[in-house]
């Protein structure tokens, strides 16, 4: 039994020392235009599935997520806060997109996957170490709400030619005299 513990301890011992070596050897290339190793790129990626999930768990839904004004608000803010990362119906990539790593998904695809809980969550919270802020420090939970039901319920299956409508009214509200 002690030498059981003994070589648990010693392999321990070795993984933290290897590990810390690692570290101050400066080998791992943190550059934002090199990508992550594919064992990388999954822990991340899971880790961040599960703790999501976890966390909005017990968040509580507007009944009235769906509602076509706030989805209009939140396309509003998604257009001011979210296009350049996130992508607009139309648009592929942006300048700031593409040097971003791990690259942003495009929402329009991606948040079908995804619960209102689970969007509100990351809209309010951010995501560490991927350029994912978090909008809770500086925008009330009904702007959040209201951005959740556009990524959810507006942003899908919306047309170029749809969020264009979106993105000029928002630019007239925007305009000196504007409704703002």
């Amino acid at each position: 039994m002690k030498s059981a513990f003994y070589t648990l301890c010693g392999v321990f011992a070795v993984v933290v020392v290897g590990g810390l070596i690692f570290v101050f050897s400066g080998q791992y290339d943190v550059g934002a235009d090199s990508p992550h190793w594919p064992i990388t790129r999954w822990l991340v990626h899971e880790t961040m599935d599960r703790s999501v999930e976890a966390r909005a768990e017990n968040i509580a839904v507007p009944d009235n997520l769906n509602d076509p004004a706030r989805i209009a608000e939140g396309g509003r803010h998604y257009k001011e806060m979210c296009s350049e990362c996130h992508m607009a119906p139309g648009l592929e990539s942006s300048e700031l997109r593409q040097g971003l790593n791990p690259m942003p998904p495009q929402l329009a695809k991606s948040a079908a996957d995804m619960s209102p809980k689970e969007i509100f969550w990351v809209v309010k919270h951010g995501v560490k170490m991927t350029a994912m802020p978090a909008w809770g420090k500086t925008h009330d939970d009904q702007k959040i709400w209201a951005i959740t039901a556009f990524v959810k319920y507006g942003l899908p299956g919306m047309t170029p030619s749809e969020y264009a409508a979106i993105k000029a009214e928002s630019d007239d509200d925007e305009a000196p005299g504007g409704a703002e």
